[in-house]
């Protein structure tokens, strides 16, 4: 097998170039022409089968192997955040209002970097490679758009493993890798909750309906619920993020409206628990004589990685950078991610890679932050995981 660390420092500069020019002009939600063209700029003369997206600014790349029997896709997002950098850097977004908080354009860079290398060793590949570029990951499931539209089979057949990195700007060293098998990040729904009362006169209550009191025990109530009717070793978390009600200290309203995440780490709870907060809120409000209008909005399912292909992921890792680069995770985070859906039917792994800019990294800021910062000095060594996992995986296909 080829050099592929070697070869990928020597591209090092090349992608910390790509990787800045893309943080000056970051882009949200699905469409991204600046980001998509600097894309399709970066694979141009690579001989590679590209096309862009038709509802999203997405773009797929194809790359033949020796033999076509087999296929790995590997996947970055490239959306940004609606969030002002406030990070003092010299690259630092253009764009006011909008900011790479989450580190995406050091995963559109790296998974250039595995194109090119890819391309100059394609004798070493047993099959096809995809290179997903994936719009709308921050809430807009640009992966479900992209699935729609046929990514998982862009080489002619579906794919048969998959890959994907995320840097993280505080959970681990720079670069340091980690994953684990089965779930790995949680799914994400909202519960939307509005209760329907009379209002009134603040001195008067009991001549209206007051959704306050009502809406407020229905936050208490759902804590409640979570703690006492699901397994701690298969948590449930539920945070109201919004609450809403009343223009005035003496009037009550007629409404009062609060928004809620979901976190849930298995398929069975999140079922679970949509139903039952609806119910629990409902019974609530009919309890005080009050009516309440609920709904959940599914976002993203849990993130489940393959056992067999997330042992890989370290096997590799280590292999590659030593046993001091790789660390499995001791259990999933609440995060979640719409990689989620890929992972749902195709085996693989998604796996973190440390990017933080300082030595106390778990005091660094973290991703999200408008003054979150990622160390692009981590670019070739995403660039050779991608690569050696394409080439191995489609040899030895785990």
């Amino acid at each position: 097998m080829s050099n592929f660390l070697a070869e990928a420092q020597e591209i090092q500069n090349d992608l910390a170039s790509l990787r800045r020019r893309l943080h000056q002009e970051p882009e949200i939600g699905l469409d991204l022409p600046k980001t998509q063209a600097k894309i399709v700029a970066a694979l141009d003369g690579l001989g590679l089968e590209v096309t862009t997206g038709k509802t999203l600014s997405s773009v797929t790349a194809v790359l033949r192997g020796s033999k076509s029997d087999k296929t790995v896709l590997l996947r970055a997002d490239m959306d940004a955040l609606p969030v002002t950098e406030l990070a003092d850097l010299a690259y630092k977004s253009q764009i006011d209002g909008a900011m790479h908080a989450c580190g995406h354009d050091l995963h559109v860079a790296m998974l250039i970097g595995a194109a090119k290398l890819l391309v100059k060793n394609k004798s070493q590949l047993n099959g096809d490679v995809v290179f997903m570029f994936q719009p709308g990951e921050e809430g807009f499931d640009g992966a479900g758009h992209m699935i729609k539209e046929g990514v998982l089979t862009a080489s002619g057949r579906k794919a048969d493993a998959t890959y994907g990195i995320h840097v993280s700007s505080s959970s681990a060293p720079a670069g340091v890798f980690s994953t684990k098998g089965g779930t790995m990040m949680a799914s994400s729904d909202e519960l939307h909750v509005t209760v329907v009362g009379m209002g009134g006169h603040g001195s008067q209550p009991h001549t209206a309906k007051d959704p306050i009191p009502v809406a407020a025990e229905m936050v208490s109530a759902l804590q409640l619920m979570i703690t006492r009717s699901f397994d701690a070793f298969d948590p449930v978390v539920i945070t109201v993020g919004q609450f809403h009600a009343g223009t005035k200290a003496n009037i009550i309203p007629d409404t009062a409206e609060f928004q809620a995440t979901i976190r849930t780490f298995s398929a069975e709870n999140r079922t679970r628990i949509q139903s039952e907060a609806v119910r629990l809120c409902k019974s609530i409000a009919e309890g005080y004589g009050l009516k309440a209008e609920v709904k959940v909005i599914e976002q993203y399912p849990v993130t489940v990685n393959n056992d067999a292909h997330a042992n890989f992921v370290g096997k590799v890792a280590a292999d590659l950078f030593g046993k001091e680069a790789y660390m499995e995770m001791p259990h999933p985070i609440a995060g979640a991610e719409d990689y989620s859906r890929v992972l749902e039917e195709v085996p693989g792994s998604y796996v973190f890679l440390g990017a933080s800019v300082d030595q106390d990294f778990m005091n660094s800021e973290v991703n999200h932050s408008p003054r979150a910062k990622f160390d692009d000095a981590v670019l070739y060594r995403g660039t050779t995981l991608l690569s050696v996992l394409a080439v191995r995986s489609l040899n030895e296909m785990v």
